[in-house]
């Protein structure tokens, strides 16, 4: 995958992740978003962060390929670590992050935006967790921002997808618009926020995070526990090699 990295002169940092054909996240891309998004903190010229990406899908998930070929435990765990840093790198970013959903936002697609501040998706946008089909768990921690706690529960125990509009009608995304529009959306949005305080704007993000009623790291961390006891007893295993053998 490429992680490209793009800031104009207002403060305004783009991410694009490009890794055809559906985005898939690989360890150790998925490692570079966290050292990106915390990285900002030390970074006062960045006032917003966009989170998007280019081609077909958001991101389909984790790189089951790479987990697969990777000796023993190495994939999952490393996996569940990567993924537990982005997650928690974008939310606890020191300025506001807005997740520009192109497409499909699928397992570790939805981690990434249900950490984010603030959602614009393209209307073809489709939101879900393929965690169960997949002989794993994780994220629903992060869905549980993006859609009320039954919906989130019948789309896990299903793994059917949810419309970017549904997710509007909820207001955990901002606006749906054509996919030509959506960065241009996003960065309409960015240019509001930076025209208010830098230092202030920064204060408000920890703030906003301080008051939020789920502690998203342990709730995530409890999520993953479960992930390794499916793993010990080689439900992600089975789960991952049928999918690779095209069997779902």
């Amino acid at each position: 995958m490429t992680i490209l990295q793009s800031m104009n002169d207002e403060g305004i940092l783009e991410i694009t992740m490009d890794n055809p054909p559906v985005n898939a996240l690989n360890i150790g891309d998925t490692f570079e978003l966290a050292a990106i998004f915390n990285g900002l903190a030390s970074n006062n010229e960045v006032k917003v962060a966009i989170l998007t990406a280019m081609g077909k899908g958001f991101c389909a998930g984790v790189d089951i390929k790479e987990i697969q070929d990777l000796s023993g435990n190495e994939g999952i765990l490393n996996v569940n670590q990567a993924c537990y840093d982005a997650f928690a790198a974008i939310y606890e970013c020191a300025v506001p992050v807005i997740a520009a959903v192109n497409d499909f936002c699928l397992g570790t697609g939805i981690g990434l935006a249900g950490s984010a501040d603030m959602v614009i998706a393209a209307e073809q946008a489709q939101f879900g967790l393929p965690e169960v089909d997949n002989g794993a768990l994780g994220a629903l921690t992060h869905l549980q921002r993006l859609v009320p706690q039954q919906r989130a529960r019948q789309m896990l125990y299903t793994c059917e997808t949810a419309g970017a509009e549904e997710l509007a009608n909820y207001g955990s995304i901002f606006s749906v618009v054509p996919k030509d529009d959506l960065i241009e959306e996003a960065r309409s949005l960015a240019q509001r926020i930076v025209e208010k305080p830098g230092r202030t704007i920064r204060a408000a993000k920890r703030s906003a995070n301080g008051i939020e009623n789920v502690d998203i790291r342990n709730s995530y961390r409890y999520e993953q526990g479960y992930t390794f006891e499916l793993n010990l007893a080689g439900e992600g295993d089975k789960a991952r090699q049928a999918f690779l053998d095209g069997q779902r």
